[in-house]
């Protein structure tokens, strides 16, 4: 990102951490790109991130519009993620369960098609992305908070993946104050597939936030230093759970291109009213507290320099991503209501970056079920699940001939020491149509291990 100036500084400034994109179009200008804007100072100026896991790995946007000084306006981007997800368990009713992404099994699938639009024109920040897909269905649509009153609800807001308005000042390398809709800055692993190592997303974060409605203020204090505060409804929430809202921090620092430390917090009361007669108003909403802290390390150790052969091996880099979450508050105690999890992820590059192989190893333990998948909706009874430890390992090969496509082949198996994972017999009906009666002895088909193949297509321009 040599001789960015101030759109592209903004645009690197726009970055939202964890699970939002940070390397946005029109970050890297070509070189020949002229502007009479005045220069500012650029954060992470010169540092390629598209080796990052959980950021974009482009490096070329041909849907820019620019001025006639050259001057980046407006960025369009397209977004299309397909995949066939085979579980070996083959469930009737092709649910695939504990999943963020991967919705349905053993039939192809649209994961994600978005399109947006994006500018930090004149420093006037603006982005809106639309979004369609079988992801919508196990993260927008489970968001209760819009069962809270009236003029509320997910049916038009879980098109909209991320919408936000603000203002860039030319303070320090740089301020960005938003509003609006956000990718969520929790955890390492991006919303977006084709911005991970791995295709579906590791436990750790898959039991963590996707997106966020509120404001946020992002500093640039250093060139290798990022802040940011937020103000939000709640947890993955459109509208609010409780009667105030939540507060988070990110924190990004890079000392080099080859080195990114993370640390994340949130705290908010995301808990519903109760039920009982004698509750009525403001005192039927609970007094619990959510705090949540994730923290990461990526590394890259290896880089064949510069003007060598792109022969065998030419990128090699780690990622350590760890959680840790807890509830307390009206007779709940932390130790009994708490999440820790983490995930290693390994990565080789090789064929010219063409191609890369990336191993994972993860797991997650929950003693109370906090913020896990419920493995059904129907017809699960089993409280022992409530004592959770789940397990998994990743391994996945990525071919991709351009900036444009990638192509993954990918093999996951996962354990816990609960039946957990859909069976043979699936999570919805004995037939596998929800629409029909249940038997009063049915009971969701579930077991302690999982054993699945992906293999998906990414095109995104």
């Amino acid at each position: 990102m040599r001789n960015c100036l101030p759109a592209a500084a903004l645009l690197v400034s726009l970055s939202a951490a964890a699970q939002t994109t940070e390397v946005k179009p029109g970050q890297q200008r070509p070189a020949t790109d002229t502007t009479t804007a005045t220069p500012s100072k650029v954060p992470f100026e010169g540092m390629d991130l598209t080796w990052v896991n959980g950021q974009n790995r482009q490096t070329n946007f041909p849907l820019q519009f620019k001025d006639a000084n050259g001057e980046t306006v407006l960025t369009g981007v397209a977004l299309l993620d397909g995949y066939f997800n085979y579980n070996f368990a083959r469930p009737i009713d092709n649910t695939q369960t504990i999943s963020a992404v991967t919705a349905r099994a053993n039939e192809f699938s649209l994961a994600l098609a978005s399109v947006g639009l994006e500018s930090s024109y004149k420093n006037i920040i603006g982005r809106l992305w639309l979004q369609t897909g079988s992801m919508a269905a196990v993260v927008q649509e489970t968001d209760g908070s819009v069962l809270r009153g009236r003029n509320t609800g997910t049916g038009n807001l879980k098109f909209v993946r991320e919408a936000a308005a603000g203002y860039h000042f030319n303070k320090a390398y740089g301020l960005n104050l938003e509003l609006g809709i956000f990718m969520s800055y929790i955890g390492l692993e991006s919303y977006v597939m084709q911005e991970n190592w791995s295709y579906q997303r590791s436990l750790v974060c898959d039991f963590t936030p996707f997106y966020f409605q509120g404001a946020r203020v992002q500093f640039f204090p250093a060139r290798t230093f990022k802040t940011e505060l937020w103000l939000m409804n709640g947890w993955q929430t459109y509208n609010s759970f409780n009667r105030q809202p939540s507060v988070g921090n990110s924190n990004y620092f890079r000392p080099t291109e080859n080195v990114q430390l993370v640390a994340n917090f949130y705290y908010g009361n995301d808990s519903r009213p109760g039920t009982a007669d004698s509750l009525r108003g403001a005192g039927s909403y609970p007094k619990i507290t959510r705090f949540h802290h994730d923290n990461s390390v990526v590394a890259r150790y290896y880089h064949k320099p510069k003007g060598s052969p792109l022969r065998g091996i030419t990128q090699a880099a780690f990622s350590l991503n760890t959680h840790y979450g807890f509830q307390r508050g009206d007779g709940l105690k932390a130790a009994d209501n708490y999440m820790v999890g983490s995930s290693l992820a390994h990565r080789l590059w090789f064929a010219k970056n063409k191609m890369a192989v990336t191993t994972r190893v993860g797991f997650v333990q929950n003693p109370s079920r906090y913020l896990s998948f419920n493995p059904s909706v129907v017809g699960f009874t089993d409280l022992n699940a409530s004592k959770l430890t789940a397990r998994e390992a990743t391994a996945t090969l990525d071919l991709m001939p351009n900036d444009f496509v990638t192509f993954r082949l990918e093999y996951l198996h996962r354990r816990a020491n609960v039946p957990y994972f859909a069976g043979r017999g699936g999570t919805t009906s004995p037939t596998g149509y929800a629409d029909q009666p249940l038997p009063a002895d049915w009971a969701p088909d579930l077991r302690k291990t999982e054993n699945r193949a992906i293999v998906s297509v990414n095109f995104r321009l």
